[in-house]
């Protein structure tokens, strides 16, 4: 946890919730224990797509459709997601979803690794979101950069590691420290290119907001 706990709680308490068929796939998804963005989360991307208006948007992690259906159905501009999944269990159920929130011409699903994925796209989105394999958000970046408009929003999730990232590489857990590497460098990276300006925030696990500098 790397927000006071009560001061979560109260935060959520103000929220206002979603459309009927989002809070039916969020509480589907908590009870079959599959990860989907926390209420922190959610409310940035609904701020984030209400000032940027986004028509063009790539999503990296799809898992059961979530965060593309909140995006597609709170972005107040007339969109199209495209969206990445490589978990096979997951991909039917993102599909099925879809179907029952009528988004299946506006969400197109992408099956299979991005890391494989990325390289064969050639759309320029206006707004990307980073949701998938923490220890992979290092190897997406390049293709990522090459993929975001200029002016572009590029918003990664769970950057913080419940507050690991602090830790020294020796303390955290051998079967960790990979991932711990790869995301500080990811930080670093995101932080230190001139092509970029990126604000790290503490909001649900750590996420970053990255814009892409237009060209003088």
């Amino acid at each position: 946890m790397i927000v006071d706990e009560r001061l979560i709680t109260y935060i959520n308490s103000l929220d206002q919730g979603n459309t009927g068929i989002l809070e039916a796939i969020e509480a589907e998804a908590l009870a079959s224990h599959v990860p989907i963005i926390r209420k922190e989360m959610q409310g940035v991307l609904k701020t984030v797509l209400a000032m940027t208006c986004p028509g063009q948007i790539l999503e990296v992690g799809t898992a059961v459709g979530f965060s593309a259906l909140l995006m597609a159905q709170y972005n107040p501009a007339a969109c199209h997601i495209t969206t990445i999944e490589n978990y096979e269990k997951r991909i039917p159920m993102a599909r099925d979803n879809f179907k029952r929130a009528a988004m299946e011409e506006k969400i197109t699903l992408l099956e299979g690794d991005a890391a494989e994925i990325l390289p064969t796209l050639t759309e320029v989105y206006d707004f990307i979101f980073m949701d998938a394999a923490k220890g992979q958000y290092i190897y997406f970046l390049p293709e990522i950069m090459r993929l975001l408009a200029p002016g572009g929003i590029l918003v990664s999730d769970n950057v913080l590691q419940e507050g690991d990232i602090l830790d020294s590489h020796y303390i955290v857990p051998r079967r960790n420290r990979t991932i711990h590497k790869r995301m500080r460098e990811y930080l670093y990276e995101l932080t230190h290119r001139e092509d970029l300006t990126t604000s790290i925030l503490p909001v649900g696990d750590g996420i970053t907001l990255s814009v892409k500098r237009k060209r003088q």
